[in-house]
């Protein structure tokens, strides 16, 4: 039987508390601030890919979730690729031996547990994986921070997924982009304490992307080019200070803050841009209120290009966020429990008792306040911790059959 050369690795979601937003080179993405984010733990979201090379593929095809799509479509993709066929080629000119994987076709398949482009960063552990997946099949001895390079050039947010724990991704300076790339922080054994509640305000896609969004924030907003000077660079390295010394209100404050500004530079953008709905004002209204009754920073929002937001909290304090907010967005009757919220730590005694009830009386008085929403406004909790970087699966995990193709295809 012939060799099957492929490989299947799966990559994290990563959410920032330092905004990456604006390039000063689109095409090599090179960003016009340095970022900071924490990986979320891929047992709850992640993107899985598989890719196989083969001599008689006659050319590159891509499945995502289910759906074949056009490599030829996004330039960004075949940046990725061709830069990383360009490493295995200088590795097949080494050694005589070596199968020419890189002059053969591709099938690449990939498939996420979490909603696609609805601003759960979907496109960075989507490259991440693709890149995490390219390195193992073409056997790459590049570092994960080399790599990550590759993977920025696809979307910029996917070279801090190549590293678990806490990532900042330098901004550089160089023209040619060779300093711009992801280093680890501290990695997720660092802060275990530390977890993240996903709400899912809308799984729908964008209606403004963070492409587009971005370079016109570039082009108009008067308020960028001071956050780029001055603001960044200072909560960079206050953030790296707290996430050192675990200091989680200083965390907290930072991430808000930045949070806040990254959507008014969003809102000062001509003509302006809103990610944020109603729901998303009143998630962010809540924490700060949930903050004042526990009295203390006890919970920290953030929200990328999307109207989604993420709670960041200690263990101890989560059971009482989760309480909160379940109790204020209840689940719709269409929605099965376990799918509104999973229960992954055990803080209910099963998935249907979200919502049912709040022991800590301050919260409950604050619940009362806040009232309940509509059922539905937010559409599902995802509770997570800080996890690790890609991971490489064995071969029963792949997503392709012994003929290269998808195994699950939607019509």
């Amino acid at each position: 039987m012939a060799k099957v050369f492929e490989a299947t690795v799966t990559a994290p979601v990563n959410i920032a508390v330092i905004k990456y937003w604006g390039k000063r080179d689109a095409a090599l993405i090179l960003p016009t601030n340095s970022s900071l984010s924490v990986t979320l733990s891929q047992d709850h979201l992640s993107t899985r890919t598989t890719i196989r090379a083969a001599p008689e593929f006659t050319g590159d095809r891509l499945w995502l979730n289910g759906v074949e799509e056009s490599i030829a479509a996004s330039k960004r993709l075949i940046n990725s690729i061709t830069t990383a066929r360009k490493l295995r080629a200088a590795l097949e000119q080494q050694d005589a031996d070596a199968a020419p994987l890189s002059t053969w076709g591709l099938h690449i398949c990939s498939e996420n547990n979490f909603p696609t482009a609805a601003g759960l960063a979907s496109s960075a552990s989507g490259y991440a994986a693709l890149v995490s997946a390219l390195g193992a099949l073409f056997g790459l001895p590049q570092s994960a921070s080399d790599l990550s390079r590759v993977a920025r050039v696809g979307s910029g947010s996917a070279c801090r997924s190549m590293f678990g724990g806490f990532v900042a991704w330098q901004a550089g300076i160089s023209d040619d982009g060779s300093d711009s790339q992801a280093v680890q922080v501290a990695d997720r054994q660092h802060w275990p304490e530390l977890q993240a509640l996903v709400l899912v305000v809308s799984d729908q896609k964008k209606t403004v992307s963070s492409t587009a969004g971005m370079q016109t924030t570039v082009d108009t907003s008067q308020l960028f080019a001071e956050r780029v000077r001055t603001v960044v660079p200072q909560r960079m390295e206050a953030m790296q200070k707290a996430i050192a010394e675990r200091d989680f209100a200083a965390f907290a404050e930072i991430t808000m803050r930045d949070s806040n500004q990254f959507h008014a530079v969003c809102l000062d953008t001509y003509p302006p841009i809103s990610y944020m709905n109603d729901t998303s004002r009143a998630i962010a209204g809540i924490v700060h209120a949930f903050n004042a009754a526990v009295g203390r920073v006890a919970a920290a929002y953030t929200y990328d290009a999307g109207p989604n937001a993420v709670i960041y909290a200690l263990k101890d304090d989560m059971r009482d966020i989760v309480e909160l907010f379940t109790h204020c967005f209840p689940r719709p009757d269409a929605v099965l429990p376990e799918t509104f919220y999973a229960n992954p730590f055990a803080v209910f005694d099963t998935p249907d008792a979200a919502g049912s009830r709040i022991t800590n009386l301050n919260v409950a008085q604050l619940a009362q306040t806040a009232g309940k929403f509509p059922a539905g406004s937010v559409r599902r909790f995802i509770h997570t911790e800080v996890g690790d970087g890609p991971r490489v699966l064995p071969a029963s995990q792949s997503l392709l059959d012994s003929a290269g193709m998808p195994k699950h295809v939607r019509e």
